[in-house]
């Protein structure tokens, strides 16, 4: 979260690879040799029918991720930002290990980031999706189905955040309210 705070006391931001490599970094220190560098090989999903781009392809598309990001900071939503981050890292698969994990944390910073704020609330978006994933990889898949006919639509991630975001808030109301003593 220190990345959080550090960007709002500064009013500016921008995606770059070496944030995600850290976050992933951080992640994955201690389970896996290749933590904070990009896969050196090929992948495959286990359960999923994507198969991820070649792995000379995948700092070139990082870039690119974090390009649209940067160029759409302020003229789409927090939300859109977030489900697109974290489809289009999934979708990368650019970690050996902890794609899913690295995804989720970087879209739930960028969501903090753009919103001004740290997120009040227990149990957290990413929390909620390591809880329950069907709803993820449906959403996934929906953005995956959609990029194959070259349209960018998380719609149904952007859906799942919005849900997943109300949980997370309405904790802080259920505190406030003392409902959640009830």
């Amino acid at each position: 979260m220190q990345i959080v705070d550090d960007a709002i006391a500064k009013s500016a931001f921008r995606l770059r690879p070496s944030i995600i490599l850290s976050l992933q970094r951080t992640a994955l220190e201690g389970i896996s040799v290749f933590a904070g560098n990009f896969r050196p090989a090929g992948v495959e999903i286990g359960g999923s029918k994507h198969t991820p781009p070649g792995a000379h392809l995948v700092a070139e598309l990082v870039e690119d991720m974090c390009d649209y990001v940067n160029e759409h900071w302020t003229s789409t939503t927090p939300i859109h930002l977030a489900a697109y981050l974290m489809w289009r890292l999934n979708w990368i698969h650019p970690f050996a290990d902890g794609n899913g994990r690295t995804s989720r944390i970087v879209s739930y910073i960028i969501l903090s980031i753009r919103l001004g704020y740290r997120l009040p609330g227990t149990k957290t978006i990413p929390d909620q999706i390591v809880e329950n994933r069907s709803q993820y990889f449906d959403a996934l898949d929906a953005a995956d189905k959609n990029f194959k006919r070259d349209i960018v639509d998380v719609s149904s991630m952007e859906s799942l955040i919005e849900g997943l975001l109300a949980k997370q808030l309405m904790t802080v109301y259920e505190v406030a309210s003392g409902k959640a003593m009830e």
